[in-house]
């Protein structure tokens, strides 16, 4: 987080000081990014709106550009123009699907979270985030070289907000329910699993600083676990992460973070792995 040296900000023109532009302007002031306002419509002209914002954040200290524009749709409208100013982070206020058209239509804010090449903040509430629990959810049960670097990801953005919001971290990773039929001793009963759980963690721990009281370790689907634990928490943000599948024509992935975006009640930072972002740099400048 600390390394952000720009930041995108979906404006919406009839909220000059919107959710998104409150919590672009809260990491600005301590990371000293630049903030770059984003009005994506191609009916109306917002060029007064965005100068008038512009000057206020001037005033304020803030360094920031503006640009109004539209490729297509929202998502894409968004993802190229983090790509084209090199921004390292997407802020957007984020409002719940209509269920029936989710279940028609891929929501905009799906596709963006899967096809953005970096962090997006998808900015839900206006719970102050100092002094309140950020909430970091790994999954420790992947063990593999990109799940482990994605890990340490999460809980370094995690950790980073805490310090930011003079917050406090907390970490939930769910793990699957016992099963007597499994090869692995470990994975037959439910107190051998918590107890692998819990030393794979310890190097987070360790690293980081966190006592066993901050970390959560529950049974079950992550997609219910992860908005149960933030809701138990009060969490003011949730980190998560996700993997897009390989070897695809498009990009493919878990779609936990898509499941939680609506359930959760807090702020939700999704971060992808390198090879990730890569991948979708790639894909974006073909088109």
């Amino acid at each position: 987080m600390q390394a952000i040296r720009s930041i995108l900000v979906v404006m919406e023109p009839n909220q000059p000081e919107g959710l998104a532009l409150r919590r672009a302007k809260l990491i600005a002031s301590v990371t000293q990014s630049h903030l770059h306002l984003l009005v994506c419509d191609k009916k109306h002209d917002y060029t007064d709106f965005l100068g008038e914002v512009t000057g206020t954040l001037q005033e304020e200290g803030f360094s920031v550009s503006s640009q109004q524009a539209w490729h297509e749709n929202l998502h894409h409208t968004i993802i190229t123009v983090q790509q084209a100013e090199g921004c390292g982070l997407v802020v957007k206020r984020h409002l719940p699907d209509n269920p029936l058209k989710k279940a028609l239509l891929t929501p905009d804010d799906w596709k963006l979270l899967r096809y953005c090449p970096g962090p997006v903040l998808m900015v839900k509430t206006d719970k102050p985030w100092a002094g309140g629990v950020i909430l970091a959810a790994v999954d420790v049960g992947n063990a593999d070289g990109e799940h482990r670097t994605l890990h340490s990801s999460i809980i370094s953005h995690a950790f980073d907000i805490a310090s930011l919001a003079k917050a406090n971290l907390h970490v939930v990773t769910a793990h699957p329910s016992p099963m007597l039929s499994a090869a692995d001793p470990v994975f037959q009963l439910k107190e051998s699993i918590e107890t692998r759980y819990r030393e794979q963690c310890k190097s987070f721990q360790d690293e980081y600083g966190f006592g066993d009281e901050q970390l959560h370790i529950e049974e079950g689907p992550a997609d219910v676990l992860i908005p149960y634990v933030a809701h138990q928490l009060g969490a003011a943000v949730t980190v998560i992460g996700t993997i897009a599948r390989t070897g695809l024509s498009g990009v493919l992935m878990g779609n936990t973070s898509e499941v939680v975006l609506d359930a959760l009640e807090s702020d939700v930072l999704v971060l992808k792995p390198e090879a990730v972002i890569g991948h979708l740099e790639e894909l974006v400048a073909q088109r």
